[in-house]
């Protein structure tokens, strides 16, 4: 990355120029451009772009919500420190993308280290036990894996990081 200022930010449609956003996963570029503004309005999911201040390209983007874990699917070490119940609070990042133009320059670990400060503060004030992800790819999960998260056994897709590991590492 260069000296330049860069935030992270709620989207703004009237803001952020979402139109020629491209990552290369059309579900993705997709979901920026017809559904993001859309989730939010409704509280589904939050939409959070990063961008170079004062400007309105989008380098990548996230989305958090609220989920909620099976304590059957966690492994049996952690799942025996934590109380009995069929589910656990948690909270998801539903996608993460970084245009095709910024690759390379580790705008997704930007991006990724900011939505875990985000669900680590959020966690604070609501409770979640859990950050989930559920990578689009073989590369998405090692993506991942290379931040600490772990595939759940029974969908190798879908990957977790305790909370509690998150607040040491932010």
């Amino acid at each position: 990355m260069t000296s330049k200022k860069y935030v992270v930010e709620p989207l703004d449609t009237h803001k952020h120029d979402r139109a020629t956003f491209s990552c290369g996963v059309a579900t993705l570029d997709a979901y920026l451009k017809t559904q993001a503004n859309q989730e939010g309005k409704k509280k589904i999911a939050v939409t959070y772009v990063l961008v170079e201040q004062d400007t309105a390209a989008i380098i990548g983007y996230y989305t958090v919500s609220a989920a909620s874990i099976e304590t059957i699917r966690l492994p049996e070490e952690l799942a025996r420190r934590l109380l009995r119940y069929n589910a656990l609070p948690a909270m998801l990042i539903g996608r993460l993308a970084v245009d095709q133009h910024y690759r390379g320059q580790r705008f997704g670990e930007l991006l990724l280290v900011n939505a875990l400060k985000r669900c680590s503060n959020i966690s604070q004030e609501i409770g979640a036990m859990a950050v989930l992800v559920d990578a689009k790819d073989e590369g998405a999960v090692q993506f991942y894996e290379r931040y600490g998260f772990r595939r759940f056994i029974d969908r190798p897709m879908s990957l977790y990081m305790p909370m509690e590991e998150i607040r040491q590492l932010t």
